[in-house]
């Protein structure tokens, strides 16, 4: 990652020798272990953040303009304050000013602002990078306002602002796992409550490995769209079979008669729903305990779920993944993010790496192309840096 400071003077042509404030913060990208597809749904779901991160910096302006900047793909982009709200034309740039729009709603006075973006999270990986821009912007700002919002209601205020920037796209676990990550610490985390908790991680022996597939994702976006449709239709199935029912505490045997009847895509989504929010329980259970053989079943069993019954893998990430499996002392293994590519990850033995590594050879023999391996562990969380 650069250095951000120096990168943002030169940009904006801010003289060094001068004290202008200049307001930096940092928010991780973040990594789904378990659960992220029963979010819908409410249920539970386990994360953490990782140990690579947006950084912003903002620095006040004599004027009303608003002029933003990404050192690592030198991308530029503006606007006024009067011009606060979503433009498509305007993409990542949207992100900031949601940030911008929580403390003009907070009743602080916006001017105008100079703001720069780098980071080292891997772009189009799944691992939230756009979050982190506003979850770093709205950092910042809290801490250029000099605002006693706690963390609490900073990320509710920034999601009901998400929501209206981008209708229907729900990141408040992302938020969430942002604010409260912490270093070798995993969170489960309850949508519904919007309650975290750290359980820490049984892996510091182990290396944890993101490979992204590199999968292209061109012409995938109706196949997910019509898998988040059946998501939809199968939590709106169960609930109308049983209107009270908690997500989060119904037995996966139970469901099996309720669902008797259902068409069978219905069918297997809602077994992957109630047994995967059975799992990460399970899990969350097993890892305070360092129960190593139960966490290899489980991490493996999810897996399989998204393969066969929720369908949202593909041959290259199960290749991925049993390769994992295949490795002496493996503690986990899956696929993460939205699927039909994009990335998976793995819990090996340190001296396992290399051989795991040497595999994707085979990888890019059969497939056509070479996936990125990135080492990537539990990290801190969203803080100002100055």
């Amino acid at each position: 990652m650069v250095d951000l400071v120096p990168v943002h003077r030169q940009e904006y042509e801010i003289d060094g020798t001068k004290k202008d404030r200049i307001v930096c913060a940092e928010a991780p990208g973040r990594i789904f272990y378990m659960g992220e597809h029963c979010r819908t749904a409410k249920g539970l779901l386990l994360a953490s953040g990782i140990d690579r991160y947006v950084q912003v910096a903002f620095s006040p302006r004599n004027d009303v303009s608003l002029r933003f900047y990404t050192a690592d793909t030198s991308e530029r982009k503006r606007t006024t304050t009067a011009n606060l709200t979503f433009k498509k034309e305007d993409r990542w740039a949207n992100r900031i000013k949601i940030a911008l729009c929580l403390f003009s709603e907070m009743g602080y006075d916006i001017g105008g602002f100079n703001v720069t973006i780098t980071t080292n999270i891997p772009r189009h990986s799944g691992l939230a990078y756009y979050v982190a821009v506003e979850v770093a912007s709205a950092v910042a700002l809290r801490k250029f306002y000099n605002s006693s919002i706690s963390d609490k209601e900073l990320i509710t205020r920034l999601h009901k602002l998400h929501l209206e920037f981008y209708e229907n796209d729900d990141k408040l676990a992302d938020m969430l796992t942002m604010m409260n990550t912490k270093p070798d610490t995993y969170l489960l985390i309850n949508p519904a409550t919007g309650t975290v908790r750290r359980i820490k991680s049984p892996f510091t022996q182990y290396t944890t490995l993101l490979l992204d597939s590199k999968v292209p994702w061109f012409g995938i976006e109706g196949e997910l769209k019509r898998r988040q449709k059946v998501l939809a239709r199968s939590i709106e199935a169960l609930l109308s079979r049983k209107p009270e029912m908690d997500f989060n505490e119904y037995p996966t045997e139970a469901v099996t008669a309720l669902i008797a009847s259902f068409e069978e895509e219905l069918r297997r989504c809602c077994m992957h729903i109630v047994s995967e929010i059975v799992r990460v329980k399970k899990t969350a259970r097993a890892l305070k305990e360092a129960d190593f053989p139960v966490l290899e079943k489980i991490f493996f069993q999810s897996h399989e779920s998204l393969r066969d019954f929720y369908e949202i893998s593909c041959p290259e990430l199960d290749w991925l993944v049993k390769r994992a499996q295949e490795m002496p002392g493996a503690a986990a293994a899956r696929m993460t993010g939205k699927g039909f590519g994009g990335c998976t990850y793995a819990v090996l033995k340190p001296e396992t790496v290399d051989e795991y590594s040497q595999r994707m050879d085979d990888y890019e023999r059969i497939f056509g192309f070479r996936p990125v391996i990135y080492l990537i562990k539990p990290a801190s969380g969203a803080k100002a840096l100055s």
